[in-house]
């Protein structure tokens, strides 16, 4: 079996790819369980003067390995280089912190005979998606790695060439064989690597139907998960909002990464008092999109990844303005080669409309007009999922407490919009998945929290 990477910008295949045998797969899983037994017993500072290994090499490698992915999956150089560079962050963030992260400590309140220990989980399986090709990754290794464990990645068949490259460089980088290995392999190949006894964890970031199965195949196994999964992210615009600053931040939160992000704005839940101004700021900010060759230091949106992604983002608008939504802007398939969608606005989003709870993957904003914020909130909540969401009002404190108390969602922001930070634990609630990744509750949602006595 094989399958082929293409770039997104002009259709052209860049290379085929044969996928592992089964044989050949639970050789790669005897490897990475081998490794894992010296890998732990490496102390923390050694562990985290390989973690400092890599980010040097990212950076070292940073145009080739960014040039590599704006070809896969037609993310705009400058995005790329961006993406890299955070992916030497999270190693350092790790490198850095996760001793005091995994100190062990005595409970308030514990008997003084008593204590907590964190210890590596063993081999972990993590399952990727090619929107955030290498940040994705390190974002996932980075804890694991620093914890103990080692790791398998079954990434998506369209960035095969980021996946390997990562494989590479981490040899380079001269991490012992064996603490990261890539399977190239379909779904129909992960029932098996998730059964097997040698794996002792899965992660996976995706949609929520992938969630699901996976999570399906993990309980069966009785083992532990960590989901990253869609997102309909709701943004509150309130009438006291600083309109440009918000039509100028959520344009921004929405065509990041080209729209193709779990955690990018997706909903606009606009007050009706204040609605025909925000969206003639949002339209103007929307036209200052640079749409063209991915490639090109001047281009800020570039294609979307496949032609499928792109076919069923343009059927969700057309559904959309069939149920009564209006456009404001683009919602037009280009001419030419490559999978582009121009930058699109839909207002008059209601209950019922496609657009309304479905995640649209794509440069698509959608306006929902609401009577007030009582109205706001409710509709803002009114998802199956709960990955991000924020408000915009210049009353800070009613914000916070909105964002705090009234926001069924993972992260929440006031007057910005939700992203990932090292720092910071990341994750949703509902159908956007469980645990967290990143900051000191993702590394500590890979280890076995033991409870240590002596008398």
């Amino acid at each position: 079996m094989s399958f082929t990477s293409s770039n997104p910008a002009t259709g052209k295949v860049l290379q085929s790819y044969r996928a592992h045998t089964r044989k050949q797969i639970d050789a790669i899983i005897t490897q990475v369980h081998g490794a894992q037994s010296a890998w732990k017993e490496l102390a923390l500072d050694a562990r985290a003067a390989h973690l400092r290994a890599l980010a040097r090499e990212l950076r070292k490698e940073l145009p080739e390995l960014a040039a590599t992915m704006t070809a896969e999956m037609g993310k705009p150089i400058t995005e790329a280089r961006r993406e890299i560079e955070k992916c030497a962050m999270v190693c350092e963030f790790y490198a850095d912190h996760a001793a005091a992260f995994l100190r062990p400590e005595r409970p308030a309140g514990a008997p003084d005979h008593t204590r907590i220990v964190y210890e590596p989980l063993g081999v972990i399986l993590s399952i990727m998606p090619w929107n955030y090709p290498y940040w994705q990754v390190f974002r996932a290794a980075a804890p694991a790695l620093a914890a103990g464990n080692t790791i398998i990645i079954k990434h998506s068949a369209n960035v095969t060439g980021c996946a390997l490259a990562i494989e590479a460089l981490f040899q380079r980088a001269g991490l012992p064989n064996g603490v990261l290995r890539i399977v190239l392999t379909t779904p129909k190949g992960v029932p098996p690597i998730i059964a097997d006894p040698r794996v002792r964890m899965v992660t996976l970031t995706g949609s929520t139907a992938a969630g699901k199965k996976v999570a399906a195949l993990a309980g069966a196994s009785l083992k532990p998960c960590v989901f990253e999964l869609g997102g309909t992210d709701s943004y509150l615009v309130l009438a006291d909002a600083d309109l440009a600053h918000a039509a100028k931040t959520l344009a921004a939160g929405r065509l990041i990464n080209g729209g193709q992000s779990c955690v990018s704005v997706k909903r606009m839940i606009v007050v009706e008092s204040v609605r025909a101004k925000f969206e003639k700021l949002l339209v103007a900010e929307f036209k200052k999109v640079k749409r063209g060759d991915p490639a090109k230091e001047s281009t800020t949106l570039g294609p979307l990844a496949r032609a499928d992604l792109r076919d069923n983002l343009h059927q969700l608008v057309v559904g959309a303005v069939k149920a009564g939504a209006r456009l404001l802007l683009g919602g037009k398939i280009p001419a030419g080669r490559g999978h582009y969608y121009p930058a699109t606005i839909l207002t008059n989003v209601r209950r019922g409309s496609p657009a309304y709870n479905e995640e649209l993957f794509g440069p698509v904003a959608v306006i929902l007009p609401v009577a007030d914020e009582a109205e706001a909130i409710a509709v803002a909540n009114d998802t199956p999922y709960g990955l991000g969401a924020g408000v915009f009002t210049t009353n800070l404190k009613r914000g916070e407490e909105i964002a705090h108390h009234y926001l069924d969602a993972g992260m929440t922001c006031v007057n910005d919009f939700v992203r990932s930070a090292p720092q910071l634990p990341f994750g949703g609630t509902k159908e956007s998945g469980y645990g967290r990744e990143l900051g000191r509750e993702g590394i500590l949602a890979l280890v076995n929290t033991k409870t240590v006595s002596v008398k």
